[in-house]
């Protein structure tokens, strides 16, 4: 942002006050504790608050000045700015998948029973709870896959695979719950950052006309996508193919890609019930996962431990390749060993391989994502 007008310069209460003095006559007492002294002071200490809060509505009023890094906070005039131009905040999502349920085989297991994961009272995470979005009965096996959805929206609502192990909601019958993989998709209200970027794409980077530039904009306005890639004449002719991301830089789950097909292309016959115009026949996906797989002998500072400096690997790593997300088709070697060498516990490394290959980049499709994989260390 430019500097603040002069006129903003220059306005602490007791510049304000001096310049008062001099207007006034020297035959006149104006020494601290005059009348006319007390009766400026207070006039001084408003106008020095006035001079503060326009400086600070001039920073309310420019969409990079409003914004916030904090996380937390939401910036009420950005909403307003932003809003000017047709881009509003993404409200938070709640997490989906897939739930599997074991028990007496015919039982049946009504829409809306709750699961949970249990509480940590050692970490204080609380409690996580699930609905179930259909009847499901359990088949001659004993089991049976039903889709679930959070109760509350939010990325905490993302849990690792095998977490959701409590039955809320009594069923008659049932004995077991849990979660063959992962639930994902949840997301937090948008954050500033977020909604400045879309900000300055939506007006620095017009998409006009149904081009590429376009289509990106359309998807990031569903709420949980972090990003998209638009592959133009994917099956030929006439054809859009999409691929999409969620918050977290992994492939969107299913869920998310259907709110995306819906508002861009519903129909998918080129009848412009979308918003993609009429003719372009657009297909959503999600994004193929693309395991990057880390090996690597370790020497470490007496004082660290191997379980210790593998979560950092994993942080640093994780970062990293959410930074390539369809950005960026090379995974680079250097660049991972250069996080290793970043890690202060770490005095040097050997043996690096990354997915079984030593100082080789890995190449990342147009349709594919990097995430972690595995993280082999030893010392």
């Amino acid at each position: 942002m430019a500097d603040f007008p002069y006129y903003l310069d220059g306005q602490t209460e007791e510049q304000i006050m001096q310049r008062m003095l001099d207007k006034v006559p020297s035959d006149i007492d104006k020494s601290e504790g005059s009348f006319i002294w007390d009766a400026g002071a207070p006039v001084a200490f408003m106008l020095s608050e006035a001079a503060i809060w326009a400086q600070e509505l001039l920073h309310r009023g420019f969409a990079s000045t409003a914004a916030s890094n904090d996380d937390s906070y939401r910036s009420e005039e950005l909403d307003l700015r932003a809003a000017e131009h047709g881009v509003t905040r993404r409200a938070a999502v709640s997490a989906s998948g897939t739930i599997r349920f074991t028990g007496e085989p015919g039982k049946m297991i009504p829409a809306g029973t709750v699961v949970a994961t249990p509480a940590d009272d050692v970490s204080d995470e609380a409690s996580q709870e699930y609905e179930t979005t259909a009847a499901v009965m359990l088949n001659a096996s004993g089991t049976a896959d039903v889709p679930i959805r959070a109760l509350v929206a939010g990325k905490a609502s993302n849990v690792a695979a095998g977490t959701i192990t409590i039955l809320s909601t009594a069923v008659n019958g049932v004995t077991g719950v849990t979660n063959p993989a992962a639930i994902t998709g949840g997301a937090d209200v948008e954050s500033d950052v977020s909604l400045l970027e879309r900000f300055y794409a939506k007006v620095r980077n017009q998409g006009t006309s149904g081009n590429k530039a376009q289509y990106m904009q359309w998807a990031s306005e569903i709420a949980g996508v972090g990003a998209s890639r638009v592959i133009p004449l994917w099956k030929g002719p006439g054809t859009v193919g999409m691929y999409v991301l969620d918050t977290d830089k992994r492939a969107a789950n299913a869920e998310i890609v259907a709110n995306v097909q819906k508002y861009i292309d519903p129909t998918q016959d080129g009848q412009g019930e979308g918003t993609a115009p009429a003719g372009p026949i657009v297909t959503v996906m999600p994004a193929e996962e693309v395991a990057i797989n880390i090996s690597v002998q370790l020497t470490l500072a007496s004082d660290a431990t191997l379980e210790g400096v593998k979560a950092l690997i994993q942080n640093g790593v994780t970062s990293y390749l959410k930074q390539l997300a369809f950005t960026d088709s090379l995974v680079r070697y250097t660049r991972i060993a250069a996080i290793l060498l970043d890690i202060p516990p770490i005095i040097d490394y050997s043996n690096l391989t990354v997915n079984g290959i030593s100082d080789k980049n890995i190449e990342i499709g147009a349709s594919q994502v990097a995430v972690l994989g595995t993280v082999t260390v030893n010392g």
